[in-house]
């Protein structure tokens, strides 16, 4: 194999569950831990922190709005790159503070194993974390956190990125995942032609072998095994969030959980002297991104960008799914690995499991950062056995960015080397979608539909319909009064037909 060939030789993770907030690590305290198991890891911890020319951090949420800062009490690390640096004794040329998403992590990788190759970058550290079951805490027990660091040095800080929702959208209550991906399911549902009971039931035996997997997983925050029947079974513990998804159902990012993982080639490594058994090895790797409305979607319950990036990562790898032996789908909300699986042509119950982890509502979804979770937890699998492949799919957004990688300890024949996805992302943004009007009124159809609810009671309906005259797509909102949510829940509301009226910039449609 070539010297620059691009290899990750470390890998590391830590979940704090019992720490009290006055104790417990802020969010770059958590990432720094992280990356400190991960160049132990390596087997040369002391003198590699000192090579490190690169450091990126993944992008906490509470740096994941609009409003590029968010307000708290506690502070912040003002170059969340250099917090983690000073905290492990290193000095980046680079510090990088990534976008949003947690396709991130995936693609943070394939960006430094291009630029290891080419001899722009040596020795990587990416590291991420979230801290919010420290903070939720505090706040609760009038706790003051003092997690203000002020850490003088560049920062390339790639801000939040796409902007993946209108203002029309956000108006219409379409702002976060939890209302998003409900979106999604009941497409899938509608597609599948499933009843709300046999659809429940169904995410309910998807989620199953999840919650078994972050049960003897000793890195899990929610590591509680449960039925596919305690799953689906609407209860007060298990209450609905966004209809069809009950709380066990939606990604949990209440955690104190960080990964990292260390790069660099293979001709450095044997000048550091990493010994081989430590080295994985990038196989195939690709990204590429929705249409990022979800009303100018191709549909609502299949992901063509899933479909052609794993397709390429596969060709790059010269391997397909038959060859992959470990398996992590990013699994924030069942649609998510749904979609994930129709596009990859792997069975929702394939005998390989879909989670390396436990999965982000059982695991723990530790913001944009989940992935490398996934990824730190691969490697080790992999040394175990050289001759196996793992497959890991990260997802950004509201099913809206997506990356792939393929990894192994067999090493890579030849010269790596990246096909770029511009002409999948292309193709991707050539597909036809539906035509998106603003202001509907008339005669329509439900395309799909959630309901929200606060902590005991719906509270608001969203519809994603088409005009039966014309076919356009539009965004609504129903009537919020007890009968109409009520009626959302208990009827099949896929099968409606109504009108939608449009006033001032808001839309309201009503069943007939």
């Amino acid at each position: 194999m070539l010297d620059s060939t691009p290899i990750l030789v470390g890998a590391g993770q830590f979940t704090d569950r019992e720490t009290s907030p006055e104790l417990a690590h802020s969010p770059m305290g958590l990432a720094a831990e992280a990356a400190k198991a991960a160049l132990a890891d390596t087997g040369i911890k002391h003198k590699l922190a000192a090579e490190i020319d690169t450091l990126a951090v993944v992008r906490i949420f509470q740096d994941s709005y609009k409003k590029p800062r968010v307000t708290t009490s506690f502070g912040r690390a003002e170059n969340p790159p250099r917090a983690v640096a000073r905290k492990i004794g290193a000095d980046p040329t680079n510090a990088i503070y990534s976008n949003v998403g947690g396709n991130t992590p995936q693609k943070l990788i394939n960006e430094m194993a291009e630029r290891i190759s080419c001899g722009d970058v040596s020795v990587v550290l990416l590291t991420g974390s979230e801290a919010i079951r420290t903070a939720q805490l505090a706040l609760r027990n009038n706790v003051e956190l003092i997690w203000q660091e002020e850490d003088a040095g560049s920062l390339e800080d790639r801000g939040i990125g796409e902007d993946l929702a209108s203002a029309h959208e956000i108006a219409h209550g379409l702002i976060a995942p939890i209302h998003a991906y409900p979106l999604f399911e009941n497409a899938i549902r509608k597609d599948r032609g499933r009843s709300v009971e046999e659809h429940l039931l169904a995410m309910g035996e998807l989620f199953a072998p999840f919650t078994e997997v972050a049960a003897n997983n000793p890195l899990s925050f929610y590591g509680t095994q449960r039925s596919a029947m305690e799953l689906a079974n609407v209860t007060p513990e298990n209450r609905f969030i966004c209809f069809p998804y009950p709380k066990f159902m939606n990604s949990r990012d209440a955690v104190n959980q960080g990964a990292a993982v260390v790069m660099t080639s293979v001709g450095k490594a044997r000048q550091l002297g990493i010994d081989p058994s430590k080295w994985i090895f990038l196989h195939g790797c690709s990204e590429a991104n929705e249409k990022l409305l979800i009303s100018e979607r191709v549909n609502l319950h299949s992901s063509p960008a899933i479909a052609e990036n794993s397709q390429q990562a596969f060709e790059m790898a010269g391997k397909t799914l038959e060859d992959i032996d470990l398996i992590d789908i990013y699994s924030c909300f069942p649609s998510a690995v749904e979609v994930a699986c129709d596009a990859l042509g792997l069975s929702c119950s394939d005998p390989r499991g879909l989670t390396l982890t436990g999965g982000l509502p059982f695991f723990g979804g530790p913001g944009n950062n989940y992935s490398m979770h996934a990824i730190a937890t691969a490697m080790p699998l992999l040394r175990a056995d050289p001759q196996q492949y793992a497959l890991i799919t990260a997802n950004g957004g509201r099913l809206s960015k997506h990356a792939t990688g393929i990894y192994s300890a067999s090493p890579l024949r030849g010269e790596w080397e990246r096909e770029s996805n511009a002409k999948i992302q292309a193709r991707i943004n050539a597909m036809p979608s539906p035509e998106f009007i603003e202001a509907p009124n008339g005669a329509a159809k439900i395309e799909t539909y959630t309901v929200c609810f606060d902590k005991t009671n719906p509270v608001r309906g969203i519809v994603i319909g088409r005009l039966l005259e014309t076919d356009q797509r539009f965004i609504a909102n129903t009537a919020c009064d007890a009968l109409t949510l009520g009626q959302m829940l208990q009827d099949d509301f896929l099968a409606c037909t109504g009108s939608v009226v449009s006033r001032g910039g808001m839309n309201t449609f009503t069943a007939a």
